[in-house]
Formats: structure tokens, C-alpha cells, sequence
């Protein structure tokens, strides 16, 4: 599959991952803003690794789709739109993706 298609499709994905990731972010918000206890709750399920790897996910998929989509706006505006220019935009968004998924990874387990 070429780079652009790859990089569009996980565009959409993480599109629609993100709305049932919303489960877990506005649970652990409403819990959280309960009560001191909701509060404690939520940080000690914050500790698990099932937690983090979800918020881990979360993050990520944030973290593309907000890259993919300055890279669809741009292209909206008439850039990027030759086959090596698209071709190198998605794999700068893919790349830089991976770098700020490593990098929430740290954030989030060190």
C-alpha cells in the first residue's frame, strides 16, 4: 500500500478509535471530579499497566490524528499534493508519530 494511503487511512482510524477511546478519558474525568476518593481511585487505577497502556493509546492516536490532519489542511490549501511531496509529507507525519509515540511512552511510565 503506498505511504499516502497508509498515512490517510490512519487518519481515519485513529479517527474513530478516539471516540471509543472517549469512554475511558470521560470516565476517569467524572470519576475523578466526583470526590477526593473518585480522585484516589482514578490515580491508583492510573498505576496499572492496562491504564497506562491505555492512556498510552489514547494519546497516540490523538497525536496522529492531530498530525494527519494539519497534513490533510495543508494539502487542502494546495500543497503537497505532487506524488513526492505527498509521498514525503506522509512519511514526515508517520515518522515524527512514531518519535512523539516514544516520547508519551516516556512521559507516561518514567
Amino acid at each position: 500500500m503506498p505511504v499516502t494511503a497508509t498515512a490517510s487511512i490512519l487518519h481515519r482510524v485513529t479517527g474513530v478509535a478516539m471516540f471509543f477511546a472517549l469512554i475511558f478519558v470521560i470516565w476517569a474525568w467524572a470519576v475523578s471530579l466526583s470526590s477526593a476518593e473518585g480522585f484516589a481511585l482514578v490515580k491508583e487505577v492510573m498505576t496499572s499497566f492496562i491504564a497506562k497502556f491505555i492512556a498510552w493509546g489514547t494519546i497516540t492516536m490523538l497525536l496522529y490524528h492531530l498530525l494527519g490532519g494539519i497534513r490533510h489542511l495543508i494539502m487542502d490549501m494546495g500543497h503537497w499534493e505532487e506524488l513526492e511531496s505527498g509521498k514525503l509529507s506522509a512519511k514526515i507525519t508517520i515518522a515524527l508519530w512514531i518519535v512523539l509515540a516514544v516520547l508519551a511512552g516516556v512521559w507516561l511510565w518514567f
